[in-house]
C-alpha cells in the first residue's frame, strides 16, 4: 500500500523483523493501524528473515512494506532503518505491541524536542503468573539503573541519533544491548507506556531457566564472547 499524502507528513517509521512469526506479526501490525490513521506513523516496514510461514503475507495485507534478508536480528533492523523515510524510527519485536494508549506518548516526545535522547516502553508479558510481574519490576529496575533495556521494550529514536551512534550492528544476538550501550544511559528515557511482549519462551522453558539463561549470555556478552557463539548458545 503506497504512502497517502498525509502519510507523508507522518514523523514515524516502524521497523518490525520477523522469522517464522506470523501469528504474532497479526497482532503487533493490528496494534499499529490506529496510529497510521492517526496521522502519526508515515509508514511500517516488515523485514523478514527468511520465513517460511505467512509472515509476508500477513505483513503486505496490513499495509506493510516488505524487505526480504538474511536471518539476523541486527542486519534486518539495519536494513529496516536504511529504508525508513520518517525522521523518527520505531523499533518492535514482532511480538511485542505497545499498549493502545501510546499513541499521544510517542507523539509528545517526536514533537518535544528529545532528538538527542531514545526512549523505551515498560516490559508487559502477557502472562497472569506473579513470576511474570517479578520479572517485569527487574526489568524496569534494569532500565532505569543500568540503562540496559531489552528490544522487546521497543525502541524510539531520532534518526538524527539513531546514524550519530552507528545504528544497529549486524549481530544474530544482543544487537539491542549493543545499541543502547552507544546510546548511554543518560540518554534513555522509559516511558510511562506499557509494551506487552508474549511470554511463550518463558513459559515453554519455565521462568527461572530462561532468566538464568538470559543473565548468563549478558555476563557472557560483556566477557567478550562474540555474539555468533551466543546466539547457538541461546538458542
Amino acid at each position: 500500500m503506497p504512502p497517502s499524502a498525509e502519510d507523508s507528513q507522518a514523523p514515524l517509521s516502524v521497523i518490525v523483523p520477523v522469522l517464522n512469526g506470523a501469528r504474532q506479526l497479526a497482532r503487533t501490525l493490528d496494534a499499529l493501524r490506529p496510529a497510521r490513521v492517526e496521522g502519526l506513523v508515515r509508514e511500517v516496514i516488515v523485514v523478514d528473515g527468511g520465513s517460511r510461514d505467512d509472515s509476508r503475507e500477513v505483513a503486505r495485507t496490513r499495509g506493510a512494506r516488505v524487505i526480504d534478508s538474511a536471518p539476523g536480528r541486527g542486519r534486518q533492523l539495519r536494513l529496516g532503518a536504511a529504508a525508513a523515510e520518517a525522521p523518527w524510527l520505531f523499533f518492535l519485536h514482532a511480538d511485542s505491541r505497545p499498549d493502545p494508549d501510546w499513541i499521544g506518548t510517542v507523539r509528545h516526545f517526536c514533537a518535544s524536542g528529545h532528538d538527542d535522547r531514545a526512549a523505551v516502553f515498560r516490559l508487559r508479558l502477557d502472562d497472569t503468573a506473579r513470576t511474570a510481574r517479578m520479572m517485569e519490576r527487574g526489568v524496569a529496575w534494569r532500565t532505569r539503573a543500568l540503562g540496559l533495556p531489552y528490544g522487546d521494550q521497543g525502541l524510539l529514536l531520532s534518526r538524527r541519533l539513531y546514524d550519530a551512534v552507528g545504528g544497529y550492528g549486524d549481530m544474530p544476538l544482543m544487537e539491542d544491548v549493543d545499541l543502547v550501550r552507544r546510546i548511554g544511559r543518560r540518554r534513555i528515557l522509559l516511558l510511562d507506556q506499557s509494551m506487552t511482549t508474549s511470554a511463550e519462551r518463558y513459559r515453554g522453558a519455565g521462568y527461572g531457566r530462561r532468566i538464568a539463561r538470559n543473565l548468563s549470555i549478558l555476563a557472557l556478552y560483556f566477557a567478550g564472547v562474540p555474539p555468533v557463539r551466543l546466539a547457538r548458545l541461546y538458542g
